[in-house]
């Protein structure tokens, strides 16, 4: 190489650089690329964290607002059988609810919600029952003070009439009888298309409303129609191929169906089918009973 031409050596020199220089250059560029994706793949763990943390703040929000239904559920009573056997069942459905958001994960998002959906309607159900708890309460004291009234006026009108206070008896026995019917063991199933009872929404194909109606020797004797109305967890009206119309007071109600029965001042089991309505959701479904336009009771029942 010590006689080496000096323009062959300055061409080999530059040969040399030029096939150095692409592996250099491919190394910087690697590494470059290496340093981007480490920085995307921590942004996106961040991002990841952070949405985690966010949906477990999520959760435990909605655990918090469970319970604090299932407390008020528990601090609420009322001096009637019908209503507190429908408050035990609704305690029960919160108690469920909150099972099944303990062992859902955070990330589970459409659970979340449908839980939250659960949670909305739970709370209407509540809000009915105080507004019902509240109504009966005022119309029992309403009684009351009427009674009482009616004791006084008697006390003070039976030494000048005592055909009046005849009447005044007669009324306090009506109003203590009463002339309305009522019912009890009022109660929705649903059933599968094999006719058993079971909760499973996507094998239910009809619901029945099951009700006595008691027995009431004051009561007007003969043809007595009962409509029922049912209510899906969204609360829109179940409508089938029997659906009618009918006073309750001033209003006019649809029915989902509705049955006539000959009372005779015993007591009639009955059962009335709700068909043809469509495909049935999760959810709590309400009962509404009318006969001679008034309210008889509610029930629910639960699909799952």
């Amino acid at each position: 190489m010590a006689n080496e031409d000096p323009l062959e050596r300055i061409e080999r020199e530059e040969r040399e650089r030029k096939a150095n220089k692409g592996p250099r250059t491919l190394v910087n560029i690697l590494a470059c690329v290496a340093a981007l994706l480490a920085v995307v793949l921590g942004a996106l763990l961040y991002q990841r964290s952070k949405l985690v943390g966010e949906l477990e703040n999520e959760k435990t929000e909605l655990a918090q607002q469970m319970k604090d239904l299932q407390s008020d559920f528990s601090q609420l009573s009322s001096d009637y059988d019908n209503i507190n056997s429908q408050l035990d069942t609704s305690r029960e459905q919160v108690a469920m609810l909150i099972e099944k958001l303990n062992q859902t994960e955070a990330t589970n998002r459409a659970k979340i919600r449908q839980y939250e959906k659960e949670l909305g309607t739970l709370r209407t159900i509540m809000k009915g029952y105080i507004v019902q708890i509240d109504s009966l309460n005022t119309l029992n004291k309403k009684l009351t003070a009427d009674a009482a009234a009616a004791r006084r006026e008697a006390a003070e009108a039976r030494s000048a009439n005592e055909e009046l206070t005849q009447q005044v008896g007669t009324l306090s026995a009506q109003v203590s009888a009463g002339k309305v019917l009522k019912a009890r063991a009022i109660s929705l199933t649903a059933h599968y298309s094999n006719d058993k009872v079971g909760d499973r929404h996507s094998r239910v194909r009809y619901m029945i409303a099951n009700l006595t109606l008691v027995e009431n020797s004051l009561a007007d004797h003969g043809p007595v129609r009962v409509f029922v109305r049912v209510k899906d967890p969204e609360g829109i009206l179940l409508l089938t191929d029997e659906s009618s119309e009918f006073f309750a007071g001033e209003e006019v109600l649809q029915a989902s169906a509705s049955r006539e029965v000959d009372y005779e001042g015993s007591e009639v089991d009955l059962s009335i089918y709700v068909n043809n309505t469509g495909e049935f959701v999760k959810g709590v479904y309400t009962l509404e009973l009318y006969t001679q336009g008034r309210l008889l009771g509610t029930a629910e029942c639960m699909l799952r």
